[in-house]
């Protein structure tokens, strides 16, 4: 903790603190975006390798208990529904972080910001995608396999999913709780890579623990919003921050 405030300062904890209480709020309010919004607000006065670091225990924690929220036997039951895409993710996140050293960073921000705010708009304007049940277990393979590839290279895996969960009309509680799930899986492996990698260390572990708490308080603030959301409300206002994520995505792609 003092080797990161010798660094960044009192005021640079602070504002971390403050960056992943607006995300946690973010994610309690729509399952998701804790990442995107706590990276995007701190990786304007902190590395980003650093900024990633601080993320990795606040996203462990925030999404085990999201996934517990509503109990165990209902996170073991979505676990069982979802298995195959949660299986085909993880093989296809372990491969396709190899393409991380062939990708710029400005191609991988393009690529994603395109791909994420073209799904958002496209489902604000009303289209949404739609397959027959008869083809549920494909879609379910195809989707684990996309956010396995987003995931690999850069750590976000939620609009595939997001997607594939409006089609299938997912009630607001189990799309919360299966992201979760998904989002937890992620975070366990990106644990584990990070801590190799030396990301996280002896002087950015205890400020990612640090961390836990504004995360925390902020989605415990969030559930309060999301527990007043109805059904198509709730729809749109995930739309709606997927659509923002994208052009952020697309903002650091052009160097702005």
């Amino acid at each position: 903790m003092d080797a990161f405030i010798a660094t960044f300062g009192l005021a640079g904890l602070v504002y971390a603190s403050l960056s992943m209480a607006a995300g946690g709020f973010a994610k309690g309010v729509v399952g998701f975006a804790l990442p995107l919004v706590g990276l995007s607000l701190m990786a304007s006065f902190l590395p980003g390798k650093t900024a990633l670091a601080l993320l990795l225990l606040p996203i462990l924690i925030s999404n085990l208990l999201q996934a517990l929220r509503n109990g165990g036997r209902e996170a073991w039951d979505c676990l069982r529904k979802f298995w195959r895409l949660n299986l085909v993710f993880v093989l296809v996140l372990v491969l396709a972080a190899q393409l991380v050293v062939v990708m710029s960073d400005a191609m991988l921000y393009a690529v994603l910001g395109v791909v994420i705010t073209t799904a958002g708009v496209t489902q604000l304007l009303g289209w949404r995608p739609r397959f027959a049940p008869r083809y549920n277990r494909l879609a379910e393979v195809i989707t684990g396999a996309l956010c396995g590839v987003l995931g690999g290279i850069a750590g976000i895996w939620g609009p595939p999913l997001i997607m594939y969960l409006l089609a299938i009309h997912a009630p607001k509680l189990e799309m919360i709780r299966a992201q979760s799930i998904t989002f937890f899986i992620g975070a366990v492996l990106l644990l584990v890579a990070h801590t190799h990698s030396g990301i996280l260390n002896a002087t950015t572990l205890p400020v990612s623990a640090l961390m836990v708490v504004p995360t925390l308080a902020g989605m415990f603030v969030g559930y309060g919003v999301q527990d007043r959301l109805d059904q198509e409300l709730f729809r749109r206002a995930t739309l709606i921050v997927l659509v923002v994520s994208g052009l952020n995505l697309l903002r650091r792609a052009a160097g702005f």
